[in-house]
């Protein structure tokens, strides 16, 4: 293929405003040729994740001004590069985190963003650790800095990023206790948490009972009024560390504003002379004014999680996979919240 003159056509869903998930669009154009340092991807999985959902209802911090294409990570094939690409690049399949864009059959990405997938791990299956194994390998090593021994909290442990971090943590002999919904504490039990029902009013005290001397770390997506129960769990030495604000997602107004109390009041407790530590987990930090050092630190960690993948230490949970088309039904599903793991979202027929 030619970079200078081939066209690609692309089918993209388009997010055009706030609306349900049935008000996504279909379209399909031409792409431009990659230009320098790019490469056009051919998707085989892309999903559905706390973002999109976040997106759909213009709540997600920095996202683009509307009509935009959805799709915050994505793996696929290189078929074409642009100048000053490595032609061998094409052929080979690697995983993306493009923040945007990705719910597309094809799309143009930076060639330095590319993290090679092994060849023994399905596309669906790298999809599902992409931004969700990233996410939980930093927050436990870099933010949280767990050891093995350690007892953690998992808020949500049935979600995408709440199962993959408790196969991290079991396989470095941290104990977890997990939260779900009554439906889903089978299968974080199966993981290899201790579950519990989030939906239980005596939750906290449950947990407590299970952690009486207090917990190493706390893994907070929910935020809202019950992070100060997260916070009352933490012991000595260990930290807090909030992800989202999932319990202000549906709230009236600015996305903006539940985001920044959760800056203010996590801010308020770190300068506690207590020995405990709280912070929000960003997945971009860093990416603006230091993009080699931030490129270098997503590739190795998504390396790490693939490798387990491979080796069968962590088990992708995918919930469903849905054909390009049907986004909205995917985005429906995910956003159903009765599901284990991460909704996929695969080619077309």
């Amino acid at each position: 293929m030619n970079a200078k003159t081939a066209t690609t056509r692309a089918t993209e869903i388009v997010l055009p405003g706030v609306v349900e998930p049935d008000g996504l669009h279909v379209r399909v154009r031409d792409l431009p040729a990659p230009g320098e340092g790019q490469v056009v991807l051919r998707m085989e999985a892309t999903g559905v994740s706390f973002a999109e959902q976040q997106m759909r209802l213009g709540k997600y911090y920095d996202q683009p001004a509307f009509p935009f294409v959805p799709g915050y990570d994505v793996v696929g094939t290189v078929v074409a590069a642009g100048p000053g690409v490595d032609r061998a690049l094409r052929g080979h399949r690697f995983a993306v985190v493009t923040k945007v864009g990705a719910w597309a059959s094809h799309l143009i990405v930076e060639a330095g963003d590319l993290v090679p997938v092994p060849d023994g791990v399905d596309a669906a299956a790298a999809e599902t650790v992409a931004v969700n194994g990233v996410t939980a390998w930093q927050m436990l090593y870099r933010t949280a800095k767990v050891k093995r021994g350690d007892t953690i909290v998992v808020l949500g442990a049935n979600g995408g990023v709440g199962s993959t971090l408790v196969q991290l943590a079991k396989h470095a002999g941290i104990k977890v206790i997990g939260t779900a919904s009554a439906r889903n504490l089978d299968a974080i039990r199966e993981l290899g948490a201790i579950p519990v029902d989030y939906r239980d009013p005596n939750m906290y005290a449950r947990i407590r009972e299970l952690a009486p001397e207090g917990v190493d770390a706390v893994f907070d997506h929910v935020g809202g009024p019950a992070l100060k129960e997260s916070w009352k769990l933490v012991r000595r030495g260990g930290a807090l560390v909030n992800y989202g604000s999932a319990a202000t997602k549906d709230e009236p107004g600015s996305g903006m504003l539940p985001v920044l109390k959760l800056f203010g009041q996590l801010m308020v407790w770190n300068l506690l002379p207590n020995g405990k530590r709280a912070g929000f987990y960003n997945f971009w930090a860093g990416k603006r004014f230091r993009l080699n050092t931030f490129r270098a630190r997503l590739r190795d960690d998504l390396v790490q999680v693939l490798n387990l993948v491979e080796s069968g230490a962590v088990t992708p949970q995918i919930a469903a996979r849905i054909p390009l088309p049907e986004a909205a039904a995917a985005l429906a599903l995910a956003e159903s919240r009765t599901v284990v793991g991460k909704v996929i979202i695969v080619p077309g027929q």
